[in-house]
């Protein structure tokens, strides 16, 4: 695990600290349908502002295009994050950079909260710009980052002031990565992977990082049919890579040489056509009728998924198993994810889960949190499965 200083290793009474927090979040009609990061961001900003910091809340949101969209700014979250906080007031600047935030900042108290104006608004958050960097670090003391989700980009506020200010990691980060390095680093084994989705060309470095690591990857979704197709099996009309059958014949033969056990469906729930209410057949994977498509693994394949679970120690999970938008086409993620959760509950499973429709697949399944830890960082948190360097984790380390 990366070497890296957090909240306990700062002195930050009376002190302005620059906290990168993602409050990237959905929003409709002005107002913000799902607080959760948000609140996983609280823990920190908490902890910060006990201690007697000035907090300076720094985000991006959306995609402006380093300029002004007056629909994208961060001002309708102030109330928000302090509605959060427990009734705080938050203190907004128009501005992340030049004479707003610093005006702000003169006004606040030891223990206050400030959060600036979206940093995309200026084109030097993305670019990294030195100038850029330098004039939001000259706002702060400390710096830190809880943005893991944006830890990917080697942006001005994520790579550049880890690099000006003394840095550390926020409680949330902190515990992405202490989760992350139990999982892939210094797992305790067996370790499986399921890895679900629609097609493998969007996920090659991801499982060629896996089948190196783990024990056991279970291939679900639509990318279970582009391995079964590359074996011979005749997928029907189902979603299908045909032109990705080598690179995946070279996937299993690599986890082959690595010892890792690649687990693929046996059965399947078959249907014409993907919708509500349509007729379903349960079929072998081999006898998949013509015309019909497979939209989930079938039940078999899921019960022997659920007890091989049982014997494995750690579970990294990325992706639904199958169609779990439209029932009854969620039976096997429902299956296999509960099963995770139940182990995890009785202390026999380490369970660390994120990345694309994981978070709304295990929500639907009602286990959202029952895993051990699930992960909200989508493309942050499947680079690093991937064995990418992130710039903000780096950059992290680099400062310890």
């Amino acid at each position: 695990m990366p070497a890296f200083k957090t909240l306990d290793d700062l002195d930050v009474a009376g002190k302005a600290v620059l906290l990168r927090v993602d409050f990237n979040v959905p929003m409709a009609d002005g107002k913000v349908t799902d607080l959760t990061r948000i609140e996983r961001a609280a823990p920190t900003i908490r902890d910060l502002t006990a201690a007697g910091a000035k907090v300076l809340l720094l985000s991006h949101f959306g995609r402006p295009k380093g300029k002004p969209v007056a629909d994208m700014s961060l001002a309708p979250l102030a109330p928000v994050v302090g509605a959060v906080l427990g009734g705080t007031s938050v203190a907004f600047a128009e501005d992340c950079v030049g004479p707003a935030p610093r005006a702000a900042l003169d006004e606040l108290e030891n223990g206050g909260v400030l959060l600036l104006e979206n940093l995309r608004f200026h084109g030097g958050e993305e670019a990294n710009e030195a100038g850029f960097a330098d004039d939001l670090a000259s706002l702060g003391e400390l710096y830190v980052n809880d943005a893991f989700s944006a830890a990917h980009r080697a942006h001005a506020s994520t790579e550049g002031l880890a690099r000006r200010l003394p840095a550390a990691a926020g409680r949330l980060m902190q515990a992405e990565l202490e989760h992350l390095a139990s999982a892939l680093e210094q797992p305790k084994r067996p370790l499986a992977a399921v890895v679900g989705g629609a097609k493998i060309s969007t996920k090659l470095d991801l499982l060629g990082n896996l089948v190196a690591r783990v024990d056991m990857l279970v291939i679900g979704g639509g990318m279970a049919n582009t391995f079964l197709n590359a074996v011979g099996v005749d997928v029907a009309r189902s979603l299908c890579e045909h032109e990705m059958a080598e690179t995946a014949r070279e996937i299993l033969a690599k986890a082959k040489d690595a010892g890792c056990d690649v687990v693929l469906p046996t059965d399947a729930v078959v249907a014409r056509e993907l919708a509500a209410g349509v007729a379903t057949e349960v079929v072998s994977v081999k006898a998949v009728p013509a015309g019909q498509m497979i939209l989930d693994l079938g039940p078999a394949t899921a019960e022997h998924l659920a007890r091989r679970l049982g014997d494995c120690a750690t579970l990294v999970w990325n992706g639904p198993l199958g169609c779990f938008e439209v029932p009854p086409f969620d039976a096997a993620t429902n299956t296999v994810a509960r099963a995770a959760a139940a182990l995890t509950g009785e202390g026999k499973l380490l369970s660390v889960a994120g990345g694309g429709d994981t978070v709304a697949a295990l929500a639907h399944a009602g286990v959202l949190n029952d895993f051990s830890y699930v992960s909200t960082a989508g493309g942050a948190f499947l680079e690093w499965l991937e064995g990418k360097t992130l710039p903000g984790v780096k950059a992290l380390e680099d400062a310890a």
